[in-house]
């Protein structure tokens, strides 16, 4: 086969859109700063990864990629968001208080507070690329879904499919 994929542009867009996403829907920020955002995330995110990503080794790193909010704002969040004049007062009003995002080769998810379930928000198959798509907008639903109701939640072992 042709081998790990060594290009990181659809787990970036996937954490790009998701975070942009999350802003989107207070409706206090124009599609036209969120398209700037999401961009400026994007290249960010590149720039910040690039020595620090391993498709062989999915998880070296992972830490070091992970995107943290932890009532402090992730300073490749907040940097974006200066390009639209978001100023971090704005960004905690918009974004959760308790955000991880893990952007990992193969597959990116995040977990909203610091007991929530963990949701895969973009998967893929090391070793069939025709097959990789992102997750199905159903499957995040129902986890918004738990979210909101706050119900118990599975572990992160129930709901990650583990590769072989």
């Amino acid at each position: 086969g042709p081998g790990p994929r060594a290009d990181m542009a659809p787990e970036i867009a996937a954490a790009a859109g998701f975070v942009s996403g999350l802003l989107r829907t207070r409706g206090c920020v124009s599609e036209q700063q969120l398209q700037v955002f999401s961009g400026a995330l994007r290249e960010a995110l590149a720039e910040h990864y690039k020595h620090h990503w391993f498709p062989e080794k999915p998880f070296k790193g992972s830490g070091y990629r992970c995107i943290r909010i932890n009532h402090k704002m992730d300073p490749i969040i907040s940097k974006a968001a200066s390009q639209i004049g978001l100023s971090l007062p704005q960004l905690y009003q918009l974004l959760p208080s308790e955000l991880t995002l893990w952007v990992d080769p193969y597959e990116v998810s995040y977990r909203i507070g610091e007991d929530g379930s963990i949701c895969v928000l973009y998967e893929a198959t090391a070793t069939k690329p025709a097959s990789s798509k992102p997750v199905s907008s159903y499957g995040m639903l129902t986890c918004k879904n738990q979210m909101m109701l706050g119900r118990t939640s599975p572990s992160k072992n129930y709901i990650m499919t583990v590769s072989s």
